[in-house]
């Protein structure tokens, strides 16, 4: 198993990076203002417009460190990427499989299988820790109601029937994630999801929440030989990361929704902490970006046990090693694919 290493985030908007020696150079007006030495890192994401020289691109392809280019508020524009790694024969056999509908589906149901099942645990894990304070009814219907579409989901054989089941089954869903909110509500609601722009706190903490993660899915499917622009339930488009966004989907509500859930409930983020916009959209501040990112950190640290390899690692891992999962049902090592399935 590789060594979580860690993540640069350059949240200042004027940063320009560099490369000197075996360090990235943070620099402001050509001037120095931070250091950071390549081989601790795996990855960099830049929030700045001022962007990054060629040399440190080249530096990152061929290292392999993920290197990444999104709008001050989040929205994702762009990957660095080296020449390509992993075993050509498994990139031909991902494109085989995108192109075939019915082994699609197959591996795609599994996706969303684990998108339910982490989804109903979320639920269930509210209820247990909260139960007194909530409605419990509410949760439980929802909880139930997701639970009766897995054995329906696990069966399905057309991808168009999946994605109707997946947005049902979201809506059940989404229609408690307010319950789930238990810390100054006036300000901190779930009304329906909303993006480009984010209308409430919450929808901005969900929608900065996503890039990260896939972000990471993107460096995990890359690091094990696969195209992660190529899915098998997100069609394909340009400058998409359609497998990123397919992996995604089994991981948002244990890693991201969860995530959003604690820091808004242990008051991690405060109301303070975003800027409203004329036009209605509502952004984190700079320096709520920062305080997000170092607890996005730290809960990447935070040790687990996976449920299918029965092994310990860090929640910073679970990507990766669903990526090789994935890579290895392709191989054929593997009758199925296997979510990860959050216990």
């Amino acid at each position: 198993m590789r060594r979580l290493l860690n993540t640069l985030f350059v949240t200042t908007e004027d940063i320009y990076l560099s490369l000197d020696g075996e360090n990235v150079v943070a620099n402001r007006d050509k001037q120095e203002v931070g250091r950071y030495p390549l081989h601790n890192l795996e990855g960099i994401v830049s929030f700045s417009y001022a962007g990054a020289s060629p040399a440190l691109m080249g530096a990152c392809a061929g290292q392999n460190i993920s290197l990444s280019f999104c709008t001050p508020r989040g929205r994702f524009l762009a990957r660095v990427s080296g020449e390509s790694s992993g075993n050509v024969l498994l990139r031909r056999t991902q494109y085989r499989v995108a192109d075939d509908p019915e082994e699609s589906c197959r591996i795609a149901r599994n996706f969303i299988f684990g998108k339910l099942y982490n989804s109903r645990q979320s639920i269930e894990r509210t209820r247990r820790d909260h139960g007194a304070r909530l409605d419990g009814e509410k949760l439980q219907k929802a909880s139930e109601q997701i639970k009766d579409f897995l054995p329906t989901v696990s069966a399905v054989t057309a991808s168009d029937t999946l994605r109707g089941l997946e947005g049902t089954a979201a809506t059940a869903y989404f229609g408690v994630l307010d319950d789930m909110l238990l810390s100054r509500k006036e300000s901190f609601f779930f009304h329906g999801r909303s993006r480009r722009p984010p209308l409430d706190r919450v929808n901005a903490l969900l929608s900065f929440a996503y890039s990260l993660l896939a972000h990471d899915c993107a460096a995990a499917l890359e690091s094990v030989g696969l195209d992660a622009y190529v899915g098998f339930l997100h069609t394909d488009r340009p400058g998409r990361l359609s497998l990123a966004l397919d992996l995604m989907e089994e991981l948002r509500p244990c890693i991201a929704d969860r995530f959003i859930l604690t820091c808004i409930n242990n008051r991690v983020i405060s109301p303070d902490d975003f800027q409203l916009r004329e036009g209605g959209g509502v952004l984190l501040t700079d320096d709520a970006r920062r305080v997000f990112l170092k607890s996005w950190q730290e809960k990447k640290q935070e040790v687990i046990t996976h449920p299918y390899l029965g092994e310990k690692l860090p929640w910073g891992l679970v990507p990766t090693v669903q990526a090789l999962l994935l890579a290895r049902y392709l191989r054929g090592d593997l009758d199925g694919y296997p979510p990860y399935l959050w216990k």
